[in-house]
């Protein structure tokens, strides 16, 4: 999941100790760092509040970044994570991996999912 993860990389980036975080959000340092580790999730308030705080959308914290894409003189918005647009550049850099991904996707998948059991 991405939300323990996007929810340190913010508070990071805004120079705070979990203690601060928790403090401007009326939470403990041991929630915040229980909700990075994502052992356990916050509430609806919580993840609004964390919104508010770092200036996000709150689906942000859910894994959707939003992307203009423009096709045909036409423009329309999706949705994808940042971590499956890097995802997808790293396996760009091996061609023929990409290619036989690309080819059949379902059967690649399965194939990575047996070699991890």
């Amino acid at each position: 999941m991405l939300l323990g993860k996007r929810i340190k990389s913010l508070r990071k980036q805004n120079g705070m100790t979990q203690q601060e975080l928790g403090n401007l959000i009326n939470v403990t340092k041991v929630s915040i760092c229980c909700y990075e580790k994502e052992t356990r999730i916050p509430t609806l308030e919580t993840l609004l509040a964390l919104a508010d705080i770092f200036k996000v959308d709150i689906n942000y914290f859910l894994g959707s970044d939003e992307y203009l894409v423009s096709e045909n003189n036409e423009k329309y918005g999706i949705s994808v994570a940042q971590e499956e647009i890097d995802f997808i550049k790293e396996i760009r850099k091996h061609t023929a991996l990409y290619k036989r991904m690309i080819e059949n996707p379902k059967r690649f998948v399965e194939l990575i999912d047996m070699k991890m059991r």
